[in-house]
């Protein structure tokens, strides 16, 4: 019985009654944000405004799409986490038919649902065998009305991981970004925090466009894979923000 009222007491000091009163006050806090400011702790499913499956290729041009690809291995399109994506060979026709920069496979993912951002190629070509030679920030000039639109994105090199770059293995490099509601991230953190910020909205989801540049035995410089990119994405964003991606 001694031993009961030892342990009674332990629940009544002050400092254990404080911790319980601040935790009722922050968890009746966030109970009022919720349904006075309209907080939404859940987000519910923000569907395209047409499948990724219906871009139409017409409007790449002067870029021609060589070959469509589907993912056929279940387990590999669960990890992806999303069946709403594309994986395009495009070819630059304005380019040399030995241009390092001619062809890049185009993969484009989009999450109605983002409670998560998946893997990233840091991740996944490391998983895949390949070592990660160098990584790098950069900011993309998209030309745009005339204007030009910095946006952010990350630049990688990757090689097979038996060889050293360092000897003139061959290497590729791999060009990303995400588009988060209305703004672009260039890395998954900064994805992360852009889907974290918006509390006030019911709705969000996030599209990332992947660029790999493998597709010759010469390996472009990462001034001539940037270059390559933005030209590129100078055409494919216009097209997802004004077809593809839902409203905001």
């Amino acid at each position: 019985m001694k031993d009961l009222k030892c342990d009674i007491r332990i629940y009544l000091r002050p400092e254990f009654l404080i911790c319980v009163a601040v935790l009722a006050i922050a968890g009746g806090g966030m109970s009022i944000a919720v349904k006075r400011f309209g907080v939404y702790l859940k987000k519910e499913p923000l569907l395209l405004k047409k499948s990724l499956d219906l871009l139409d290729e017409k409007q790449f041009a002067p870029y021609r799409v060589v070959e469509k690809r589907k993912i056929l291995n279940e387990e590999i399109v669960e990890e992806l986490g999303t069946e709403d994506y594309i994986q395009w060979v495009i070819e630059d026709t304005r380019e040399a038919a030995e241009s390092s920069v001619r062809r890049c496979i185009m993969f484009v993912t989009y999450y109605r649902l983002p409670d998560r951002v998946p893997h990233v190629p840091e991740e996944c070509y490391a998983g895949s065998g390949y070592q990660r030679f160098s990584s790098d920030s950069v900011t993309f000039e998209i030309k745009e009305n005339g204007s030009i639109k910095k946006i952010p994105g990350k630049y990688l090199v990757f090689g097979d991981i038996k060889s050293s770059f360092l000897q003139g293995s061959r290497s590729f490099p791999v060009i990303y970004l995400f588009k988060v509601n209305d703004e672009y991230a260039g890395s998954r953190d900064e994805a992360r925090i852009a889907l974290n910020k918006n509390l006030f909205n019911n709705h969000s989801y996030f599209s990332k466009i992947e660029l790999v540049f493998n597709q010759t035995f010469v390996t472009p410089n990462k001034e001539q894979a940037v270059a390559a990119s933005e030209k590129l994405l100078s055409v494919i964003l216009p097209i997802l923000e004004q077809e593809h991606w839902p409203e905001w």
